[in-house]
């Protein structure tokens, strides 16, 4: 049913539950799998001295959430893409599951302050309004 499944993973509680499910549809459908991880964008820090060595420290920091997501997956590492990317978290998971043609999208839920959230929404309420295929929510 599955054959190619982007998971958004950020390193809170929620996104290890959805590498979870993941890995079980991975296991279940043979189906691959593609870890995204969006950092802030980095023209925020523009115009500083240590420019370079503070995106450079956002990669890093991401990318040390992909290397530990890939580890929670285990048996099916094999069959594990992945995809560090800069912007905003819910654009950079569409535009990726766009371009990879994922059947799936798995991502976790996480509550925000309630004020940032009636003013901006989620992440994963954007993405699940806005993906090009279905999107399994995980709490």
């Amino acid at each position: 049913m599955f054959k190619d499944v982007l998971i958004a993973v950020d390193g809170s509680p929620h996104s290890d539950k959805a590498l979870d499910y993941a890995r079980g549809l991975a296991e279940a459908f043979g189906a691959r799998l593609m870890l995204v991880h969006a950092y802030p964008q980095t023209s925020d820090l523009l115009g500083y001295k240590d420019f370079e060595r503070l995106v450079s420290r956002r990669q890093a920091a991401g990318q040390e959430i992909i290397a530990t997501a890939r580890k929670r997956l285990g048996a099916v590492e094999d069959r594990v893409q992945e995809n560090l990317l800069e912007g905003p978290e819910a654009e950079a998971i569409l535009k990726a599951a766009d371009t990879h043609g994922s059947d799936l999208i798995v991502m976790g839920t996480r509550g925000r302050g309630s004020i940032e959230g009636l003013l901006f929404g989620s992440v994963s309420r954007k993405v699940s309004h806005l993906a090009p295929c279905p999107v399994l929510l995980i709490r």
